[in-house]
Protein backbone atom coordinates (compact mmCIF):
# COMPACT_ATOMS: atom_id res chain seq x y z
CA UNK A 1 0.00 0.00 0.00
CA UNK A 2 3.03 2.37 1.00
CA UNK A 3 4.40 2.08 -2.51
CA UNK A 4 1.05 2.72 -3.68
CA UNK A 5 0.67 5.64 -2.25
CA UNK A 6 3.61 6.88 -3.87
CA UNK A 7 1.99 6.71 -7.26
CA UNK A 8 0.35 9.70 -8.77
CA UNK A 9 -2.47 7.65 -10.62
CA UNK A 10 -3.27 5.62 -7.81
CA UNK A 11 -3.30 8.76 -5.24
CA UNK A 12 -5.86 10.50 -8.27
CA UNK A 13 -7.90 7.17 -8.30
CA UNK A 14 -8.72 7.19 -4.54
CA UNK A 15 -9.41 11.13 -5.27
CA UNK A 16 -11.93 10.14 -7.76
CA UNK A 17 -13.07 7.83 -5.43
CA UNK A 18 -13.42 10.22 -2.66
CA UNK A 19 -15.96 12.53 -5.12
CA UNK A 20 -18.31 9.24 -5.73
CA UNK A 21 -18.86 8.45 -1.67
CA UNK A 22 -19.21 12.62 -1.43
CA UNK A 23 -21.69 12.34 -4.36
CA UNK A 24 -23.56 9.11 -2.89
CA UNK A 25 -23.44 10.52 1.01
CA UNK A 26 -25.23 13.39 -0.08
CA UNK A 27 -28.08 11.48 -2.13
CA UNK A 28 -28.65 9.19 0.91
CA UNK A 29 -28.70 12.01 3.30
CA UNK A 30 -31.29 13.71 0.83
CA UNK A 31 -33.41 11.25 0.91
CA UNK A 32 -33.26 10.45 5.16
CA UNK A 33 -33.50 14.19 5.02
CA UNK A 34 -36.55 14.08 3.05
CA UNK A 35 -38.16 11.23 5.24
CA UNK A 36 -37.71 12.79 8.72
CA UNK A 37 -38.32 16.33 7.60
CA UNK A 38 -36.46 19.73 9.07
CA UNK A 39 -34.31 20.14 11.72
CA UNK A 40 -34.02 16.10 11.97
CA UNK A 41 -32.54 15.63 8.10
CA UNK A 42 -29.66 17.61 8.62
CA UNK A 43 -28.67 16.80 11.93
CA UNK A 44 -28.26 13.17 11.16
CA UNK A 45 -26.01 14.01 8.26
CA UNK A 46 -23.85 16.59 10.76
CA UNK A 47 -23.87 13.45 13.71
CA UNK A 48 -23.56 11.00 11.10
CA UNK A 49 -19.64 12.75 9.74
CA UNK A 50 -18.70 14.32 13.17
CA UNK A 51 -18.57 10.46 15.07
CA UNK A 52 -16.95 9.42 12.15
CA UNK A 53 -14.41 12.60 12.39
CA UNK A 54 -14.12 11.78 16.37
CA UNK A 55 -12.97 8.68 14.79
CA UNK A 56 -10.39 9.67 12.45
CA UNK A 57 -9.06 12.27 15.21
CA UNK A 58 -8.46 9.68 17.36
CA UNK A 59 -6.44 6.94 15.67
CA UNK A 60 -4.38 10.03 14.55
CA UNK A 61 -3.72 11.20 18.07
CA UNK A 62 -3.22 7.48 19.65
CA UNK A 63 -0.72 6.64 16.59
CA UNK A 64 1.67 9.53 18.88
CA UNK A 65 3.49 10.70 15.91
CA UNK A 66 5.00 14.23 15.80
CA UNK A 67 2.47 17.11 16.20
CA UNK A 68 -0.46 14.54 17.59
CA UNK A 69 -1.33 16.61 20.12
CA UNK A 70 -2.15 19.90 17.59
CA UNK A 71 -4.79 17.21 15.78
CA UNK A 72 -7.58 17.66 17.27
CA UNK A 73 -7.48 21.37 17.51
CA UNK A 74 -6.53 21.92 13.99
CA UNK A 75 -9.24 20.15 13.05
CA UNK A 76 -11.50 21.66 15.04
CA UNK A 77 -10.87 25.13 14.10
CA UNK A 78 -10.43 24.52 10.47
CA UNK A 79 -14.23 23.28 10.85
CA UNK A 80 -15.29 26.31 12.58
CA UNK A 81 -13.74 28.61 9.67
CA UNK A 82 -14.49 26.29 6.59
CA UNK A 83 -18.27 26.52 7.96
CA UNK A 84 -18.58 29.95 9.04
CA UNK A 85 -16.61 31.73 5.89
CA UNK A 86 -16.82 28.75 3.47
CA UNK A 87 -19.54 26.84 3.27
CA UNK A 88 -22.51 29.60 4.33
CA UNK A 89 -20.60 32.22 2.08
CA UNK A 90 -20.62 29.82 -1.10
CA UNK A 91 -23.82 28.70 -0.42
CA UNK A 92 -25.18 32.20 -0.31
CA UNK A 93 -22.87 33.33 -3.07
CA UNK A 94 -24.19 30.07 -5.18
CA UNK A 95 -27.78 30.92 -4.18
CA UNK A 96 -27.29 34.73 -4.69
CA UNK A 97 -26.40 34.13 -8.24
CA UNK A 98 -29.60 32.45 -9.06
CA UNK A 99 -32.63 33.66 -7.01
CA UNK A 100 -30.60 37.31 -6.14
CA UNK A 101 -31.76 37.85 -2.55
CA UNK A 102 -32.65 34.30 -0.15
CA UNK A 103 -34.54 34.20 3.46
CA UNK A 104 -34.66 31.99 6.27
CA UNK A 105 -35.46 32.36 10.59
CA UNK A 106 -32.89 34.27 12.09
CA UNK A 107 -34.02 32.84 14.96
CA UNK A 108 -32.59 30.10 14.67
CA UNK A 109 -29.59 30.55 13.22
CA UNK A 110 -28.61 33.45 15.53
CA UNK A 111 -28.94 30.71 18.68
CA UNK A 112 -26.61 28.69 16.55
CA UNK A 113 -24.66 31.18 15.91
CA UNK A 114 -24.22 32.11 20.09
CA UNK A 115 -24.01 28.62 20.85
CA UNK A 116 -20.90 28.38 18.84
CA UNK A 117 -18.95 31.29 19.87
CA UNK A 118 -19.50 30.11 23.16
CA UNK A 119 -18.39 26.55 22.10
CA UNK A 120 -15.39 28.09 20.14
CA UNK A 121 -14.01 30.13 23.26
CA UNK A 122 -14.14 27.74 25.91
CA UNK A 123 -12.36 25.33 23.60
CA UNK A 124 -9.89 27.71 21.77
CA UNK A 125 -9.37 30.88 23.38
CA UNK A 126 -9.38 29.78 27.51
CA UNK A 127 -6.22 27.36 27.31
CA UNK A 128 -4.15 30.17 26.41
CA UNK A 129 -5.39 32.55 28.80
CA UNK A 130 -5.39 30.51 31.78
CA UNK A 131 -2.77 30.71 34.11
CA UNK A 132 -2.06 26.81 35.89
CA UNK A 133 -0.10 25.89 33.06
CA UNK A 134 2.22 27.34 30.58
CA UNK A 135 1.54 27.72 26.79
CA UNK A 136 -2.01 26.95 24.99
CA UNK A 137 -2.95 24.18 27.25
CA UNK A 138 -5.50 23.04 29.70
CA UNK A 139 -5.00 20.97 33.13
CA UNK A 140 -6.63 17.43 33.11
CA UNK A 141 -9.18 19.13 35.57
CA UNK A 142 -9.63 21.97 32.78
CA UNK A 143 -9.87 19.90 30.23
CA UNK A 144 -12.49 17.74 31.83
CA UNK A 145 -14.57 20.26 32.65
CA UNK A 146 -14.45 21.88 29.56
CA UNK A 147 -15.41 18.92 27.82
CA UNK A 148 -18.43 18.43 29.94
CA UNK A 149 -19.49 21.98 29.70
CA UNK A 150 -19.48 21.77 26.03
CA UNK A 151 -20.99 18.37 25.63
CA UNK A 152 -23.94 19.94 28.28
CA UNK A 153 -24.08 23.28 25.73
CA UNK A 154 -24.32 21.10 22.45
CA UNK A 155 -27.25 19.01 24.47
CA UNK A 156 -29.21 21.96 25.55
CA UNK A 157 -29.02 23.26 21.77
CA UNK A 158 -30.39 19.88 20.48
CA UNK A 159 -33.25 20.05 22.89
CA UNK A 160 -33.90 24.00 21.89
CA UNK A 161 -33.60 22.70 17.92
CA UNK A 162 -35.57 19.65 17.93
CA UNK A 163 -38.15 19.92 20.65
CA UNK A 164 -38.64 23.13 22.66
CA UNK A 165 -38.19 25.45 19.01
CA UNK A 166 -38.06 23.29 16.22
CA UNK A 167 -39.78 25.67 14.00
CA UNK A 168 -37.22 28.27 14.37
CA UNK A 169 -35.15 25.83 12.33
CA UNK A 170 -38.36 25.04 9.60
CA UNK A 171 -38.45 27.21 6.09
CA UNK A 172 -40.58 29.94 6.34
CA UNK A 173 -43.77 29.93 4.29
CA UNK A 174 -43.08 31.66 1.10
CA UNK A 175 -39.90 29.44 0.95
CA UNK A 176 -42.05 26.18 1.52
CA UNK A 177 -44.35 27.55 -1.63
CA UNK A 178 -41.35 27.34 -3.64
CA UNK A 179 -39.56 24.62 -2.23
CA UNK A 180 -40.49 20.88 -4.60
CA UNK A 181 -38.95 19.08 -1.43
CA UNK A 182 -41.32 19.85 0.58
CA UNK A 183 -44.13 18.56 -2.05
CA UNK A 184 -42.76 15.53 -3.22
CA UNK A 185 -43.46 12.23 -2.25
CA UNK A 186 -42.16 11.03 0.90
CA UNK A 187 -39.93 8.00 0.21
CA UNK A 188 -40.95 4.58 1.89
CA UNK A 189 -39.37 3.80 4.67
CA UNK A 190 -37.79 0.74 2.94
CA UNK A 191 -36.44 3.18 0.86
CA UNK A 192 -35.19 5.26 3.82
CA UNK A 193 -33.71 2.43 5.83
CA UNK A 194 -31.38 1.40 2.32
CA UNK A 195 -30.71 4.67 2.07
CA UNK A 196 -29.58 5.29 6.04
CA UNK A 197 -27.68 2.28 5.66
CA UNK A 198 -25.87 3.54 2.61
CA UNK A 199 -25.55 7.25 4.31
CA UNK A 200 -23.02 5.34 6.70
CA UNK A 201 -21.09 3.28 4.18
CA UNK A 202 -20.77 6.40 2.00
CA UNK A 203 -19.10 8.86 5.17
CA UNK A 204 -17.25 5.62 6.45
CA UNK A 205 -15.79 4.98 2.94
CA UNK A 206 -15.26 9.50 2.51
CA UNK A 207 -13.01 9.28 5.73
CA UNK A 208 -11.12 6.14 4.91
CA UNK A 209 -10.05 7.88 1.56
CA UNK A 210 -9.27 11.04 3.74
CA UNK A 211 -6.56 9.11 5.81
CA UNK A 212 -5.34 6.79 2.78
CA UNK A 213 -4.79 10.82 1.43
CA UNK A 214 -3.50 12.05 4.04
CA UNK A 215 0.14 10.88 3.61
CA UNK A 216 0.11 12.38 0.47
CA UNK A 217 -1.00 15.51 1.52
CA UNK A 218 2.04 15.74 4.73
CA UNK A 219 4.17 14.86 1.97
CA UNK A 220 3.46 17.34 -0.30
CA UNK A 221 2.74 19.95 2.47
CA UNK A 222 6.17 18.95 3.62
CA UNK A 223 7.65 19.80 0.03
CA UNK A 224 6.41 22.96 -0.19
CA UNK A 225 7.79 24.07 2.85
CA UNK A 226 3.93 24.39 4.40
CA UNK A 227 3.28 25.06 7.93
CA UNK A 228 1.85 21.71 9.42
CA UNK A 229 -1.62 23.24 10.03
CA UNK A 230 -2.13 22.55 6.07
CA UNK A 231 -2.10 19.20 6.84
CA UNK A 232 -5.37 19.77 9.54
CA UNK A 233 -7.26 22.34 6.88
CA UNK A 234 -6.93 19.66 3.97
CA UNK A 235 -8.39 16.56 6.37
CA UNK A 236 -11.44 18.93 7.46
CA UNK A 237 -12.13 19.56 4.13
CA UNK A 238 -11.92 15.98 2.64
CA UNK A 239 -14.48 15.21 6.07
CA UNK A 240 -16.87 18.31 5.48
CA UNK A 241 -17.28 17.40 1.83
CA UNK A 242 -20.31 15.68 1.88
CA UNK A 243 -22.04 18.84 4.14
CA UNK A 244 -20.50 21.06 2.59
CA UNK A 245 -21.83 20.03 -1.31
CA UNK A 246 -25.47 18.91 0.61
CA UNK A 247 -25.42 22.65 1.69
CA UNK A 248 -24.42 24.08 -1.78
CA UNK A 249 -26.90 22.28 -3.52
CA UNK A 250 -29.93 22.96 -1.00
CA UNK A 251 -28.68 27.04 -0.93
CA UNK A 252 -29.31 26.71 -5.24
CA UNK A 253 -33.06 24.93 -4.74
CA UNK A 254 -33.87 28.42 -3.00
CA UNK A 255 -33.41 25.99 0.45
CA UNK A 256 -30.99 28.37 2.56
CA UNK A 257 -32.77 27.12 5.74
CA UNK A 258 -31.66 24.01 5.13
CA UNK A 259 -27.85 25.05 3.97
CA UNK A 260 -27.57 26.71 7.39
CA UNK A 261 -28.94 24.49 9.61
CA UNK A 262 -26.66 21.77 8.08
CA UNK A 263 -23.65 24.15 8.21
CA UNK A 264 -23.89 25.59 11.89
CA UNK A 265 -25.19 22.32 12.91
CA UNK A 266 -21.89 20.65 11.68
CA UNK A 267 -19.60 23.11 13.27
CA UNK A 268 -21.79 22.83 16.21
CA UNK A 269 -21.50 18.97 16.57
CA UNK A 270 -17.74 19.17 15.48
CA UNK A 271 -17.00 21.09 18.85
CA UNK A 272 -19.83 19.81 20.81
CA UNK A 273 -19.24 16.04 20.09
CA UNK A 274 -15.64 15.90 19.04
CA UNK A 275 -13.69 17.38 22.20
CA UNK A 276 -15.38 15.73 25.16
CA UNK A 277 -14.56 12.95 23.35
CA UNK A 278 -11.15 13.43 22.66
CA UNK A 279 -10.75 15.14 25.54
CA UNK A 280 -11.89 11.88 27.53
CA UNK A 281 -9.49 9.86 25.50
CA UNK A 282 -6.63 11.73 26.33
CA UNK A 283 -7.53 11.97 29.70
CA UNK A 284 -7.68 8.56 29.78
CA UNK A 285 -4.86 7.22 27.81
CA UNK A 286 -2.30 10.30 29.22
CA UNK A 287 -1.69 11.48 25.47
CA UNK A 288 -1.14 14.86 25.26
CA UNK A 289 -3.48 17.84 23.89
CA UNK A 290 -3.11 21.11 23.08
CA UNK A 291 -6.13 22.90 22.23
CA UNK A 292 -5.46 26.66 22.56
CA UNK A 293 -4.96 28.70 19.15
CA UNK A 294 -2.22 31.38 17.61
CA UNK A 295 -3.23 35.55 18.08
CA UNK A 296 -3.61 35.32 14.41
CA UNK A 297 -6.36 32.44 14.48
CA UNK A 298 -8.14 34.00 17.61
CA UNK A 299 -8.14 37.05 15.71
CA UNK A 300 -9.53 35.51 12.31
CA UNK A 301 -12.15 33.23 14.30
CA UNK A 302 -13.64 36.68 15.95
CA UNK A 303 -13.71 38.39 12.91
CA UNK A 304 -15.72 35.42 11.46
CA UNK A 305 -18.50 35.36 14.35
CA UNK A 306 -18.44 39.25 14.16
CA UNK A 307 -19.41 39.42 10.27
CA UNK A 308 -21.39 35.86 10.63
CA UNK A 309 -23.25 37.76 13.12
CA UNK A 310 -24.32 40.29 10.95
CA UNK A 311 -24.77 38.55 8.27
CA UNK A 312 -27.60 36.39 10.14
CA UNK A 313 -29.06 38.98 11.59
CA UNK A 314 -31.96 40.02 9.24
CA UNK A 315 -33.04 36.97 7.98
CA UNK A 316 -32.25 38.05 4.52
CA UNK A 317 -29.04 37.23 2.39
CA UNK A 318 -27.65 38.84 -0.82
CA UNK A 319 -24.39 38.18 -3.15
CA UNK A 320 -22.48 40.68 -1.21
CA UNK A 321 -22.16 38.73 1.99
CA UNK A 322 -21.67 35.42 0.30
CA UNK A 323 -18.34 37.47 -1.22
CA UNK A 324 -17.33 39.01 2.08
CA UNK A 325 -17.48 35.74 3.91
CA UNK A 326 -15.30 34.15 0.76
CA UNK A 327 -12.76 36.66 0.80
CA UNK A 328 -12.12 36.35 4.55
CA UNK A 329 -11.94 32.04 3.97
CA UNK A 330 -9.63 33.03 1.39
CA UNK A 331 -7.68 35.29 3.46
CA UNK A 332 -8.01 32.54 6.53
CA UNK A 333 -6.42 29.96 3.98
CA UNK A 334 -3.21 32.24 2.55
CA UNK A 335 -2.36 33.16 6.60
CA UNK A 336 -2.41 29.26 6.94
CA UNK A 337 0.24 29.21 4.36
CA UNK A 338 1.95 32.62 5.36
CA UNK A 339 1.43 32.82 8.91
Amino acid sequence: MANLLSQTWFILFLGIALIGAVLGAVHHAEVVAHKTGEPFGTLILSISVTIIEVSLIISMMLTGHDGSEFIARDAVFATVMIVINGVIGLCIFMGGLTHHEMTFRNEGTNSALAVLTALATFILVMPIVTTSTPGPDFTKSQLAFAGIASFALYIAFLFFQTVSHRDYYLPKREDKKTDGNVHAQKPSNLKTSVSGLFLVLSLITVVGLAELLSPAIERGVAAAGAPKTIVGIAIALLVLLPEGFAAVRAARANRLQSSLNLALGSALASIGLTIPTVAAIAIFYNLDLSLGISTLNMTLMYLSFFIGALTLAIGRTTLLQGIVHIIIFLEYLFLSLVP
